[in-house]
């Protein structure tokens, strides 16, 4: 099932302000994202992890991390960082 992404402001601003190989690296892996989630078979490529009960990460990059939440009706994402940004995130979400 296809489901639309939700992307925050602050996504966009990091990704604004990435490189350009790593910004078309993020949106390359949104994109597959929409179409491989809810796919197991399709996640390896994208390294799809469930982090809690609606909470998943993705690769966007070798070493950026994309955040992101499985709701009813859309793929919400929250962040886009590397391993400590997530974490971060995590821990203001306990």
């Amino acid at each position: 099932m296809k489901k639309p992404l939700l992307i925050r402001p602050a996504v966009f601003v990091k990704l604004r302000n990435l490189q350009p190989s790593a910004r078309a690296e993020c949106w390359d892996a949104l994109l597959r994202l929409t179409e491989n989630f809810g796919q197991p078979h399709l996640h390896s490529g994208l390294s799809i992890r469930k982090l809690g009960r609606t909470i998943f990460e993705c690769r966007g990059t070798q070493d950026l991390r994309i955040l992101f939440l499985n709701l009813e009706d859309c793929l919400e994402i929250v962040l886009i960082g590397n391993h400590d940004d997530v974490q971060r995130e995590l821990k203001k979400r306990r």
